[in-house]
């Protein structure tokens, strides 16, 4: 699976999408969560994050979610992302959920949900580099131009957002 940090690091313009994809990854982890896949793909798409919730023995998963994060910055137009989860979108993840248990039968036992994920992303001028957070939110520093960084937050994680 290809590191997107390191996509993230050698781009002068890095990709807020990824930034805010490895962000909700880390957010999911601190709270248990499995990273399973980032930015899997298949005909009919593509799921940004497939996370496992372990099961309290930890033998198992109890849960798999397919979230799909919107990061957005200031000036948006849907609503943080939110209004960017329309019907055809939800059967596109639906379909794309479908290949990805096809492909990952180990999983097709496992209750699924479909979450949302919506991140805000503002460019800051550069005061250091690396990473810092601090629950919701976190400040990216660009590697490749040290010009700017970005400040993401978690505005909203909204599990079992849809149901088809």
């Amino acid at each position: 699976m290809p590191d997107s940090k390191s996509n993230i690091r050698h781009s002068k313009s890095p990709d807020l999408g990824a930034l805010g994809e490895e962000f909700v990854t880390q957010w999911l982890r601190d709270r248990g969560y499995q990273i399973l896949q980032q930015q899997w793909h298949c005909r009919w798409g593509e799921l940004d994050v497939v996370a496992g919730l372990p099961s309290t023995d930890r033998s198992s998963l109890a849960l798999l979610a397919f979230v799909e994060v919107k990061t957005r910055s200031r000036g948006n137009w849907d609503a943080h992302g939110a209004l960017a989860i329309t019907a055809q979108k939800q059967s596109k993840l639906w379909k794309t959920a479908e290949c990805f248990l096809a492909e990952h039968p180990e999983f097709t036992e496992v209750p699924c949900r479909f979450d949302v994920a919506l991140v805000h992303c503002r460019k800051q001028a550069a005061r250091s580099s690396g990473t810092r957070s601090s629950g919701n939110s976190t400040h990216v520093s660009n590697q490749a131009s040290k010009t700017f960084s970005y400040q993401l937050t978690l505005l909203d994680y909204i599990p079992d957002a849809f149901t088809l």
